[in-house]
């Protein structure tokens, strides 16, 4: 182990000692399978987002025999709103191959855990770290922006070989005693202290070795490649009501929420003569009149979505608007525990809303 491994650990800890995050869900229980589900539920997301989550999802899926007996509807209706739903499907498909393949144990090895459905290096590593007490490394967002920032590293950390460099760092710095605390310790830092914007250097324990400090590079640090800029598109949702049902479909497991149900749509914006050829084509219904509800923007990773719903009351029941297993009427008054969108619950609730108002 080199001196600047060592003082890089020492301090790191010294400070997690003091000051790292020691009350989160997930930490008081720090076995395989809730360390797995909070893992995957903090990639991409914060974590005051996911508390709430991690306390439902352990509620409704205190272990993982009870979450193997689940069904899709079951977890993407707890995972609703917290976006990036293949996350969620991919838990499924886990917890069917923990089950079948490994008799409800988790593999402690990380070529293991990397097979299975949505594990990646990071993730591997935390869950062997964290539960295993493995001396294993992680690097997500926090930790990339950390390390980053400590070596001063000029070139974009989205950057392929720079990202395969990052790993040898990290893994030179991962300490054999600590691991666990180690590792949060890591991620604490970057998610409090080393923030993306307006760090505050002054509260880090690494300030008189971080290189990005010491020549006034913190405020640019880490680059990444430059996005393209966000493009945006329009969408037309429809709202087939009738008596208090809406009807939905379910979405196709690939694409923007697999999975998840959602309302008829168009692409574009509202089109009189589209709506009555879709409508007809695909339902068997007459359009004469509809109701345009206020539209509003929904963004995703790539691109944002401008979404102008409209309303269509129907009475009779043509065969094509019949339930099948992926087509359901939604009733707003007694509604089903499914997987939704949080854009698709906002216009559900807010069209109850309506309804009650034309009433």
């Amino acid at each position: 182990m080199n001196k600047l491994s060592l003082q890089f650990q020492t301090l790191l800890l010294r400070w997690f000692d003091k000051h790292g995050r020691k009350h989160l869900p997930w930490q008081q229980n720090k076995s395989p399978y809730r360390v797995w589900i909070s893992e995957v539920m903090l990639q991409q997301t914060q974590v005051n987002t996911v508390i709430p989550y991690f306390e439902r999802f352990m509620l409704r899926f205190p272990d993982l025999n009870s979450l193997a007996l689940a069904t899709e509807d079951n977890v993407l209706h707890l995972w609703a709103g917290l976006g990036y739903y293949s996350r969620a499907r991919n838990i499924l498909r886990t917890a069917h191959m923990l089950i079948g393949k490994y008799g409800g144990q988790f593999p402690n090895t990380l070529e293991e855990l990397q097979q299975l459905p949505g594990i990646g290096p990071s993730t591997a590593g935390a869950i062997l770290a964290i539960a295993f007490h493995q001396p294993t490394t992680i690097l997500d967002g926090n930790v990339k922006r950390v390390l980053a920032r400590f070596f001063a590293v000029m070139h974009p950390i989205n950057d392929k070989k720079i990202e395969k460099k990052l790993w040898d760092v990290a893994k030179q710095l991962t300490p054999n005693k600590r691991i666990a605390d180690y590792t949060q310790a890591m991620m604490d830092l970057g998610a409090t202290v080393c923030l993306q914007k307006q760090p505050l250097c002054p509260y880090c324990p690494l300030t008189k070795q971080c290189a990005a400090y010491q020549k006034n590079l913190v405020g640019k640090l880490p680059k990444k490649n430059v996005k393209s800029k966000i493009p945006i598109r329009s969408a037309t949702f429809l709202i087939i009501k009738r008596n208090n049902a809406i009807l939905l479909q379910k979405r196709p497991s690939a694409g923007i929420w697999g999975g998840l149900w959602s309302v008829p749509e168009l692409a574009g914006e509202p089109s009189t003569k589209a709506i009555r050829s879709f409508c007809q084509q695909h339902f068997q219904i007459p359009i004469r009149d509809y109701l345009l509800l206020k539209s509003f923007r929904h963004t995703f990773s790539h691109y944002h979505l401008d979404i102008f719903p409209i309303l269509i009351t129907i009475k009779k029941l043509p065969e094509k608007t019949m339930e099948t297993t992926s087509q359901i009427w939604y009733n707003l008054k007694h509604p089903t525990s499914i997987g939704l969108p949080k854009p698709i619950r906002i216009l559900l609730h807010d069209t109850s809303y309506s309804l009650h108002q034309v009433k």
